[in-house]
């Protein structure tokens, strides 16, 4: 057995993750790894609710605001990263701490991702041209027709995933799924996963109450300096979508906050949904 351990926190956005995070790393004294593909953006640090420099307290965090929209980045980039970042720091640590709420990503290091072809850039820009223009559902179509073992699979209300899917089939003529081996690549360090949850209606509450936070903190005002890049697949997401429509004049900002905290609220259950099929994850109810 290695003596090398990768604890992994996972849960719903807006459980708690970060401050109970924060606890442990400094229990442990070690840093954490954020596993967030939201929160690894920069220029989104309102949006995607990523911890400011007040709330790390003092705990060194990595893939916080490290990268930018305009560089493209996948789970398998994540995957290469974080396991060279994962190298270096088991020199100096037995124990690390990774923190998150995206499973792609977190599947990413704990199993491997398939070697799926490079994003074709070109391509990709013209399917969220497509998105923009015709809607998701134009797009879900064309996956459904070309791979029907995907559209049942993936998250088909992620636009960024309905793309990459797309995108693939496009550029190979060969289905999205295809690529998927199922294969486990063993990693030289043990690890633990800890999933953390609460009551339904009390995540909604706190989900609800985080994005008046937001829009307190200046939301607006982010999204508003983000509308030249709208059309980059980062921004694809909630939180920014909803807001654009309210800068396009389509809907009132009352609505827009409305919709945000619906569709986090929808997104917290798909995370949660997800999870499900994971029984290596010991639940704790916070």
């Amino acid at each position: 057995m290695s003596a090398k351990l990768l604890k992994i926190l996972l849960g719903p956005t807006g459980v708690g993750k970060t401050a109970l995070a924060i606890q442990w790393a400094k229990a442990w004294g070690c840093p954490i790894v954020s596993c967030d593909s939201r929160q690894i953006y920069k220029e989104m640090a309102i949006g995607t609710a990523a911890p400011s420099l007040s709330e790390q307290d003092g705990v060194q965090h990595f893939f916080v605001g490290s990268h930018s929209i305009h560089q493209p980045y996948t789970a398998g980039k994540y995957e290469l990263e974080a396991l060279a970042l994962l190298d270096k720091l088991f020199k100096t640590y037995d124990r690390l701490l990774m923190v998150g709420g995206s499973g792609l990503y977190i599947d990413a290091v704990c199993k491997g991702m398939d070697d799926f072809p490079q994003p074709d850039l070109v391509l990709r820009a013209d399917l969220t041209e497509r998105l923009n223009a015709e809607g998701i559902e134009a797009l879900r179509f064309d996956l459904k027709r070309l791979d029907s073992r995907s559209y049942y699979e993936i998250d088909i209300k992620n636009p960024q995933r309905v793309v990459r899917a797309l995108e693939v089939c496009l550029q190979t003529g060969r289905p999205f799924s295809s690529f998927k081996s199922g294969l486990e690549r063993k990693r030289p360090f043990e690890i633990c996963k800890t999933g953390i949850y609460m009551d339904r209606d009390k995540l909604y509450a706190r989900i609800d109450s985080r994005v008046d936070k937001m829009m307190e903190e200046g939301l607006l005002e982010e999204v508003k300096n983000l509308i030249p890049y709208r059309k980059l697949p980062a921004l694809l997401t909630v939180g920014y979508r909803e807001l654009f429509d309210y800068l396009d004049g389509k809907q009132r900002l009352e609505t827009s906050i409305d919709l945000i905290k619906l569709n986090t609220r929808r997104y917290a259950k798909r995370q949660s949904s997800y999870w499900r099929r994971d029984f290596s994850i010991q639940w704790l109810e916070v």
